[in-house]
């Protein structure tokens, strides 16, 4: 099968992804064969590509945002069918029995300290192929073409997460710092709420995206908005960002960061979470966050905006992202291995 793999992390500048053919994987017995349409692209991709995340297997085929069809079961699988369209995210598997496992029925299994990852620690989607847990792979609602699907399953689930544990009520005033692929789905959950939403980011184009989505306000990340906020995300991969967030939030609010990897956060005052102020980090996701926002997807429902690129671009696509030149969400558009449409 073609994939784009990579062998040794170095800076995207440097094309570090390699295309090229690679053996067709075999399901086990708990475990699925994917046929991949399509796969997301994400800054954890990039991360992963240049180095920042440690690396547990090399070579690795990134990529976690992915959408197919079941083309092989395995003998112990009865949850799916073949030719069944499903997605795959960021959680390729976790061990089930630890406290974190067993804590609300999976409710913390994002901390499993044996957790495995997709396209980190098992291949993933920038491949015709991929093989997956069936237990950790998710119905795709009908409504919502492959392309339109992949962001949902990383970028739409953090930034559901992300909502959830901002704390953030119906209603209230919500900011979100940086408006890429998480944010701009993001919004779309938080004004099916009824929030306000204010968006800090640079870019002219993403203001316009976000304004578009029903931003209430934008403006860049060192603005003063024009009230307090009740929550907000951080989604730039910045710590001094967090700063201008706490600055923004009203007493008794909450900052949720969503990074896997983050710079430094600066020294601060106390004032700026005194007040019973909340910071909080958002680390992965569950099984249960990605069931529930398929399913709220589905009854917003919501608009994912794309960017498509064929799979062996891959490298070029994640230079875009690192200089933030995608407008949404790249998606990687996977060549048939039948050679057919």
């Amino acid at each position: 099968m073609k994939a784009m793999i990579l062998r040794e992390a170095r800076p995207i500048e440097e094309h570090p992804l390699e295309a090229t053919d690679v053996p067709t994987p075999t399901p086990g017995l708990d475990e699925i064969r994917i046929k991949v349409r399509a796969c997301g692209v994400c800054h954890t991709d990039l991360h992963t590509v240049e180095g920042e995340l440690a690396l547990p297997k090399l070579p690795v085929i990134p990529g976690h945002q992915i959408v197919g069809v079941v083309d092989q079961l395995g003998a112990n699988v009865t949850r799916f069918r073949l030719g069944d369209r499903v997605g795959v995210a960021w959680l390729y598997s976790s061990c089930g029995q630890c406290d974190f496992c067993q804590r609300g029925a999976g409710a913390q299994e994002n901390l499993c300290d044996q957790a495995r990852f997709t396209g980190l620690h098992a291949d993933g989607g920038y491949a015709q192929y991929t093989v997956v847990p069936a237990a950790f792979a998710y119905p795709i609602p009908s409504g919502f073409p492959d392309l339109q699907a992949a962001p949902l399953l990383c970028a739409g689930v953090i930034g559901y997460r992300s909502l959830r544990l901002s704390e953030i009520q119906p209603g209230e005033r919500l900011g979100l710092y940086g408006f890429g692929a998480s944010a701009h789905v993001t919004i779309q959950v938080a004004r099916h709420w009824g929030c306000e939403v204010f968006v800090f980011t640079r870019s002219e184009e993403h203001r316009q995206l976000a304004l578009e989505l029903g931003a209430a306000w934008v403006g860049d990340a060192r603005d003063e908005p024009p009230r307090l906020l009740d929550s907000a995300i951080t989604f730039a991969p910045a710590g001094w960002i967090v700063l201008e967030a706490l600055r923004a939030l009203r007493k008794g609010g909450t900052v949720a960061i969503n990074a896997i990897h983050l710079s430094p956060i600066p020294e601060m005052k106390y004032s700026l979470i005194y007040g019973e102020r909340t910071l909080r980090s958002v680390a992965n996701m569950t099984r249960q966050d990605a069931e529930e926002l398929l399913q709220l997807a589905a009854q917003i429902p919501i608009h994912t905006e794309v960017e498509v690129y064929p799979l062996v671009e891959a490298n070029r696509v994640l230079q875009r992202l690192k200089d933030r030149q995608v407008r949404g969400a790249a998606v990687l558009e996977v060549p048939d291995p039948s050679g057919g449409e």
